[in-house]
């Protein structure tokens, strides 16, 4: 067994843990990175670039069966699933060799590989073959897809995404399981491969939206192409053969009906890779889940006495906020701060940003308009503008034209707090109210930034302007916090 002793540990190679170790370094040469699995980040491997690149193939196939409405006729569009996952993983390797490259550019000395656990509070056994003694520690270790008991039915017809991104081809048919941020864009996408799919929640949730218009919207459009039953009734799952048989209440007919699919395909959550770490010797304060106490400005945990450890946590592993760009930042704090150790500072963190790409697109920046009414003061310290994109003169001309947003900001003030949206190219849109809302830009200074024409954005400015009005009007007195929305 060998004995080590350096300043920094940092367990986990992922997006934050690689943010963690080049601050880190800033303070000290002895730092050192521990990796259990493979290198590669999630983003690379199963996460952000696989599934995108997926999508991308599902939609050129989409807007080829469209073109017929622009007068353009595209006969027999055909989808070579063993060409379109060829792709699909030759890309993705690329995406993680660049990461890899950049893991070889550190040094033997300053690498571990192998699982990490805590002996005691600055001591780590990792694997069979070294004991580690650290002045601080940070735990990047990332997620891994979770899902209930009643899957276990399907046997080994059940995947997750993981899986999704080393098949061949493409499957005849799966039934999907989630309607969040991660089942929506599997789902959409491998219909528009081709794949006969029926997407499955549970207690109604659409992608990331609080409001309840939004989700009603985004329901009755997304069904327009697909089936997802947000709130489903499923009676029973089992494995038959080689395919897994589904039997639910279908949502329209009210009939149960029994399918078979091919996989049953669970996007129902992710849970922190902490099982296996030991915290219980680490000494920390853990919640009702096993999840350290954290500060999420400084990422630094708890311990057991309520006192300041010099244990740090970042990315997936905290149960914050499970994005890439989250976790670059959190990685960043944590690092910092576990190098300065015991000198902790607060750490910049952006506005909270979201974008799901699903067709319409979906985002969320900043807090819900529930959030804001609790840290405000009430519903009629908020007020709400809207756009729907129906009529909306670019979305028309692409027709792309399915969508509706909603802008938040706060009476008196008119400082703009946060936003839902749904609909065409939304990713460019989201990305100007992050950074409004980074500025603290109130309503009136965002309706004077130039608006072209024609473009999306124009969407845009017509929430703007409601909301502007709104805030000129001030909050209703006889209909206080009411709703309102197309189809409302």
């Amino acid at each position: 067994m060998q004995e080590r002793k350096v300043d920094i540990a940092i367990i986990g190679a992922g997006s934050a843990g690689l943010s963690a170790w080049h601050k880190a370094r800033q303070y000290s040469d002895s730092v050192v990175l521990i990796e259990g699995g493979e290198y590669g980040t999630t983003c690379a491997r199963v996460g952000c670039m696989p599934s995108k690149l997926l999508i991308a193939a599902a939609e050129a196939a989409h807007q080829a069966r469209e073109a017929g409405g622009f007068g353009v006729r595209v006969d027999n569009v055909a989808i070579d699933g063993r060409a379109v996952m060829t792709r699909l993983k030759h890309e993705r390797d690329r995406f993680v060799d660049g990461v890899m490259a950049s893991m070889r550019r550190i040094d033997g000395a300053g690498r571990l590989q192998g699982h990490a656990r805590f002996v005691d509070s600055h001591t780590l056994l990792v694997g069979d073959h070294t004991r580690l003694e650290a002045r601080t520690i940070v735990i990047a270790t990332g997620s891994r897809p979770s899902w209930p008991d009643a899957f276990a039915g399907a046997g080994d017809r059940l995947v997750v995404n993981d899986d999704v991104f080393d098949w061949d081809d493409l499957p005849t048919s799966v039934a999907v399981f989630g309607t969040g941020v991660l089942g929506l864009e599997l789902g959409q996408a491998l219909d528009r491969l081709g794949v006969r799919v029926r997407m499955f929640g549970v207690g109604g949730s659409i992608g990331p939206f609080k409001e309840e218009a939004l989700r009603r919207y985004a329901d009755r459009t997304l069904n327009e192409e697909s089936y997802v039953d947000p709130d489903a009734k499923v009676e029973s799952i089992e494995r038959e053969g080689d395919e897994v048989a589904i039997r639910f209440i279908e949502r329209y007919s009210g009939q149960c009906l029994t399918e078979h699919f091919t996989y049953l395909l669970a996007a129902t959550g992710r849970q922190p890779n902490i099982d296996s770490l030991d915290l219980g010797q680490a000494g920390l304060a853990l919640d009702d889940k096993g999840v350290p106490h954290v500060n999420r400005f400084t990422l630094q945990c708890r311990n057991a006495d309520d006192s300041p450890s010099h244990v740090f946590i970042a990315g997936d592993a905290s149960q914050q906020l499970p994005l890439l760009h989250e976790a670059i930042t959190q990685g960043g704090i944590a690092g910092n701060n576990a190098g300065r150790f015991p000198d902790v500072r607060v750490g910049k963190r952006n506005v909270a940003l979201a974008i799901i790409f699903t067709d319409p697109q979906m985002a969320t920046i900043g807090a819900s308009r529930t959030e804001l009414e609790e840290r405000h003061g009430g519903c009629d310290a908020i007020a709400t503008g809207e756009a729907c994109f129906e009529d909306q003169g670019r979305a028309v001309v692409i027709r792309q034209n399915r969508g509706l947003i909603r802008l938040y900001a706060e009476y008196g003030s008119g400082q703009f707090l946060g936003a839902e949206l749904f609909g065409p190219r939304i990713e460019h849109m989201a990305h100007l109210l992050a950074w409004s809302l980074e500025q603290r830009m109130n309503v009136s200074r965002m309706l004077e930034m130039p608006f072209y024409h024609p473009v999306i954005e124009e969407g845009l400015r017509s929430a703007l302007r409601d909301l502007n009005t709104r805030l000129k009007q001030g909050p209703p007195i006889t209909e206080r916090c009411m709703e309102f929305g197309p189809g409302d």
